[in-house]
Formats: C-alpha cells, sequence, structure tokens
C-alpha cells in the first residue's frame, strides 16, 4: 500500500509542476484548484507516513501515530470541503445562481476539524493490516458525505443550465469518491482514501484545468486584443461612412444611400470583439451584408440561401464565414470573371450544425486539394502560410479553439464545378 501512496504522490507533484509553470488566469476555480492540489500533496504525504506508523504500533510512539493520523484526516476533510467548493462556483459561472451552501459547508467544515483533532482515536489490528477507527473516523466518513451530498444536489438541481462536459465531470468524481468510500468502509485495511481524492483530481485536471485549456484561453483573448486593434480604423471607417449615407439620402440618391447603408451593416457586425461567440442570426447578417454588396460590384454573381431558421440562435465563432466566402469569390469565382454562384446553408448534425458554402467556380489547382487539407490536418503547426491558406488556417484554428477538436473546416469538390465548405460547429468546450 505504501507504494501505491508514493506512486500517487509523484503523479499529483507532477500535475502541480505543470500546472503551476503553466500559463494561466487567476481565477477563483484556479485559485482553489492550486489550493486542492497543495492540499492533496500534504495528504498523500500523511497518508502515506500513517500506513508506516499504524502497522507498526509497537514501535512508533502512540503520541506521534495519533498526530499524523490527526493531520491526515483533518486534510482529508478539507480537501473534500475544497472539492465541494471548487464544484460550487464552476455551476455559479455557469447558472449566474450564488452560491447559498457555503456558509454551511464552512460551519460544517469548522465543526469537522475539530472533532477531527479532538475526538478519540482507536486502533485495530488483524491479519490483513492495522487501520485507525473511533469517533474521529466518524467525523471522517460523515464529512465525505455531507459533501458529495452536497455537490450531487447542485448537479442535479442545475442539469440543464451546466454544460455537458462539466455535468460529465462532476458526475463521474462524485462517483468514484462515493465508491471508494463505500469501499474503505467495507473493506477498511485496503486504505485508498487517498487514491479516490487523486482520481477526483486527475477529473478536473485532465477535463478543465490542463495547461492546454488554459493556453487556449489565454490565446483566443491574445486573439481578440490583437483584433480588436486592427479595427481601430475601420470602427472610424464605420461612424465616417454612416454620416456620409445619411447626407446622400438627404441628397435623395437612394442608391448611394442603399449601398453605404449595406457597407455599414457590415462594418457594425464585424467590429463586434469583445465576444468571441455570436449567434449564427448576427454571423449571417454581416455576410448578407457583404454579399450585397459584392453582387453590386460583380452583377452576374448570384447568392442563395438555404438556412434553418430554427438554427438563428446557435452560438458560433465570431467572424467565421467571412473569409471563406471571400476565398470562394477571389480563388473560385475571380477566374470566371465573378459570374457564378455562391450558395450557404445550415442544418443540424448530431452533434453540433454544419454550415456550408458552396460555390460554381474554377475549384482547386492541381495539387492545391491535397496541400490545403494537409494545412488541415496539422493546422496548429508554426508554417509559413501565404494569399488564401492564411484565412483558411485560421478558420480551422479558431473552430478547433472555440467548439472543440472534434469540429472544424473541410472541402468538397462539386460534381458539377467547384467547391464546397463544410464548416461543422459546436457549442463549445
Amino acid at each position: 500500500m505504501l507504494r501505491m501512496e508514493i506512486a500517487l504522490i509523484l503523479v499529483i507533484a507532477f500535475i502541480a509542476y505543470v500546472y503551476f509553470g503553466a500559463e494561466r488566469k487567476h481565477t477563483l476555480l484556479h485559485r482553489i484548484f492550486s489550493v486542492l492540489l497543495v492540499a492533496l500533496l500534504v495528504h498523500l504525504a500523511f497518508d502515506g507516513i500513517t500506513i508506516y506508523t499504524v502497522n507498526h504500533l509497537d514501535t512508533v510512539p502512540a503520541l506521534l501515530n495519533g498526530i499524523v493520523h490527526r493531520i491526515f484526516i483533518g486534510s482529508m476533510v478539507f480537501i473534500v470541503y475544497l472539492f465541494y467548493k471548487y464544484i460550487a462556483v464552476l455551476v455559479e459561472e455557469e447558472t449566474g445562481k450564488a452560491r447559498s451552501l457555503d456558509l454551511a459547508a464552512k460551519i460544517f467544515l469548522v465543526l469537522a476539524e475539530a472533532g477531527v483533532f479532538l475526538l478519540e482515536i482507536e486502533y485495530i489490528r488483524t491479519p490483513e493490516g492495522n487501520y485507525s477507527a473511533g469517533s474521529y473516523c466518524v467525523v471522517c466518513y460523515a464529512s465525505v458525505i455531507f459533501y458529495l451530498m452536497l455537490c450531487a444536489g447542485l448537479l442535479l438541481f442545475n442539469w440543464k443550465q451546466i454544460h455537458p462536459k462539466k455535468r460529465f465531470v462532476i458526475g463521474i468524481a462524485v462517483t468514484i469518491e462515493g465508491i471508494v468510500c463505500v469501499l474503505q468502509g467495507m473493506h477498511p485495511t485496503w486504505l485508498i482514501s487517498g487514491m479516490g481524492l487523486t482520481l477526483m483530481t486527475l477529473a478536473f485536471y485532465l477535463t478543465l484545468e490542463n495547461p492546454g485549456i488554459l493556453r487556449a484561453e489565454l490565446t483566443e483573448q491574445k486573439m481578440s486584443m490583437l483584433y480588436l486593434k486592427s479595427q481601430v480604423n475601420p470602427h472610424f471607417l464605420y461612424n465616417t461612412l454612416d454620416a456620409i449615407r445619411i447626407q446622400a439620402q438627404l441628397d435623395g440618391d437612394k442608391k448611394v444611400a442603399d449601398l453605404i447603408m449595406k457597407l455599414v451593416d457590415f462594418f457594425r457586425s464585424s467590429v463586434k470583439v469583445n465576444e468571441p461567440m455570436i449567434t449564427l442570426d448576427e454571423e449571417m447578417e454581416m455576410i448578407m451584408a457583404y454579399l450585397e454588396l459584392m453582387c453590386y460590384r460583380y452583377p452576374k454573381l448570384h447568392v442563395s440561401y438555404d438556412m434553418d431558421e430554427t438554427l438563428f440562435e446557435y452560438p458560433v465563432p465570431n467572424f467565421i464565414l467571412q473569409p471563406i466566402v471571400e476565398n470562394s469569390l477571389l480563388h473560385g469565382l475571380k477566374n470566371k470573371g465573378y459570374q457564378g454562384e455562391i450558395h450557404i446553408s445550415a442544418h443540424k448534425t448530431m452533434t453540433g450544425i454544419e454550415v456550408c458554402v458552396k460555390d460554381s467556380g474554377s475549384g482547386f489547382d492541381e495539387g492545391k486539394k491535397a496541400r490545403i487539407e494537409e494545412m488541415l490536418l496539422h493546422y496548429d503547426r508554426e508554417t509559413k502560410l501565404e494569399g488564401n491558406s492564411i484565412g483558411v488556417v485560421n478558420v480551422q484554428k479558431r473552430i478547433k479553439l472555440l467548439c472543440g477538436k472534434e469540429y472544424g473546416l473541410h472541402y468538397t469538390e462539386n460534381a458539377d464545378g467547384g467547391l464546397t465548405a463544410h464548416l461543422l460547429l459546436g457549442e463549445g468546450s
């Protein structure tokens, strides 16, 4: 058993090293998880010490045995409280509801810690090994049950408002600790409490707190800031164009006023950079304004839409379609004198939505399809990009970042000529 505790310490120590060394936002959730990692390392260290001392009752002083056992159990109570705290904050962020159970959780923590350090300890000797018992152990089991019930209650009462991924993680973590607690109660000599806490920590680390996710969040922030800087001049242009439109309307030039209005609509949408995700309806409003301007510029260009209106409120990455539509124009229809069709459609899939941009252009040049597919497959590689490749790879990166790695962009060639860009989008990870 001691070897297992050493292995668990090494695992958590490695996770702590990676976690604390990663660039991350200092949110309340991350601060709680940081304290949790430190507390778990202390707990596992004392878990290993107690495994040795409880099995050497004849040689280890009773006072020392009692001290290490009380620190061991006291740290366990504190850790399960931290798990409750982490889940409570997570649920609060998801639902917007205040944490109404915090006071009861803190009061119970104080009473439980007092019980751990004041109540009597007994030691049971068995052929399979020794273990501690007594009233102070009852406090430990009561604490685990109490905090697991609080966590389960938060999950069940807010089920529909919590993201499916986070629901799954909370459910798995609570179930793991519940099973380990039952097994430990049925077989006291197994001494597997540390394994349960470690598995719970791993569940949250691998899915919600790993550095890859933290780096993704920071990358998205940096992208948004760069995007915001690039929009300073367009924002000024948008305001100026609106003033020109009003003057054209006052002068009776309706056609010019309408065209400027479409350009204003496009810029109004394009400068919304404060949120990485917007609704499909907002994204389409910008694309339709853009394409109406292109149709005026190229009279032989025809555009059609087939949109499922029930998807208009679906969240999609901001400014995700414009680079794809622009590629259809500049690299598909340009060789045909901008004479042809662009058809945009959206429909529901099993895991999200699929938005398709179909053109009747000239299609891929020889060897271009393989290069595009390679770039989309290895979108995260640092390679020199040029031309339309930059827009395509950036679209792929943003979809993977904001929706998840199972989503993304790919192209197919149409039987009657031209290409179709398929954007598979989800609600985010």
